[in-house]
């Protein structure tokens, strides 16, 4: 399996491009802002690869200003829970007022083709199995993936050493302690993660030393 990724300038949102080898099709996963599509593109290059979809793990604009570009760009679809689907054309609804305030001059539009996931679906793309994963907290249309038993792509949910966020529109402070509970900490330990910012780690790391998932374990 091919994994690269590059962070994007605003945030340093992970761009994360998955394939099964070098000269294959690829998804892209969470395409960031400012308009990454010519950082992309040389990713692309480099490993001569053709995407396929794109995929948000959840509605904020850091995860997804650039999927509109690349996914018209590219005639390919995208992906993206029901629940933050509204996001992509008015993210407004699920940021804070100074966020807003930056960029509510820009005319935001969905991509030609979204389709919408919701938890346990699982879409067969490259050859590999992506099983969608419901994670509210963070929003309330997060997402993870699991991808073949090997990697969950787990967005803002989990980090290593941390969680994302839960104080913006639609975050709940109680859903991401269930979300973390229910769908995390179940998980195998020999998964690799690759989170939505920050380096990537392994979910046996993360369950040793995480402190929002030792909290946890010490309470159940």
């Amino acid at each position: 399996m091919l994994v690269d990724s590059f962070a994007a300038p605003l945030f340093a949102t992970n761009c994360w491009v998955i394939a099964p080898k070098a000269g294959s099709e690829c998804v892209v996963i969470d395409p960031g802002m400012p308009d990454v599509s010519h950082t992309l593109e040389e990713l692309l290059k480099k490993h001569s690869l053709k995407p396929v979809a794109v995929i948000a793990t959840h509605g904020h604009l850091d995860h997804t200003f650039s999927i509109q570009p690349i996914a018209d760009g590219y005639s390919i679809p995208a992906y993206i829970h029901s629940i933050d689907r509204t996001a992509l054309a008015h993210p407004e609804r699920i940021h804070g007022p100074e966020f807003i305030a930056t960029y509510c001059d820009i005319d935001f539009v969905e991509p030609k083709d979204v389709r919408e996931l919701r938890n346990d679906e699982v879409v067969e793309l490259i050859g590999m199995k992506f099983r969608a994963i419901h994670a509210p907290g963070h929003t309330a249309g997060s997402l993870m993936f699991e991808v073949d038993d090997e990697i969950l792509v787990s967005g803002d949910v989990l980090f290593a050493g941390s969680i994302g966020r839960t104080d913006l529109p639609s975050g709940s402070a109680s859903a991401m302690e269930q979300t973390l509970r229910k769908k995390i900490l179940p998980m195998s330990d020999h998964l690799r993660v690759l989170p939505g910012h920050g380096e990537e780690t392994t979910m046996g790391r993360e369950k040793k030393s995480n402190p929002y998932l030792t909290a946890l374990k010490g309470r159940y």
